[in-house]
């Protein structure tokens, strides 16, 4: 039966929210950097370094994705002192 990792506190650097941000941080780098990948593929008319550049990108999109995430659900978790 598969683990839903989802339900699992998150171990290591990433578990406190500065580690989140900062992992969010260098993901929008990574992403940023190959977002120019794609456009010198695409200038250069190569469709497999496109196509090489663009599945690049994918992954690091994910990544994203899923730290934003998990900020959105730690700060749904924690109510709001007010």
């Amino acid at each position: 039966m598969a683990k839903n990792r989802s339900a699992t506190p998150a171990k290591g650097p990433r578990g406190s929210t500065a580690g989140l941000v900062l992992s969010l941080g260098s993901s929008a780098l990574a992403v940023i950097r190959a977002s120019k990948q794609v456009r010198r593929a695409r200038s250069t008319h190569d469709r497999l370094n496109t196509a090489d550049a663009v599945a690049g990108l994918l992954p690091l999109i994910t990544s994203a994705a899923l730290v934003l995430r998990q900020l959105r659900d730690r700060k749904q978790e924690t109510p709001e002192a007010a």
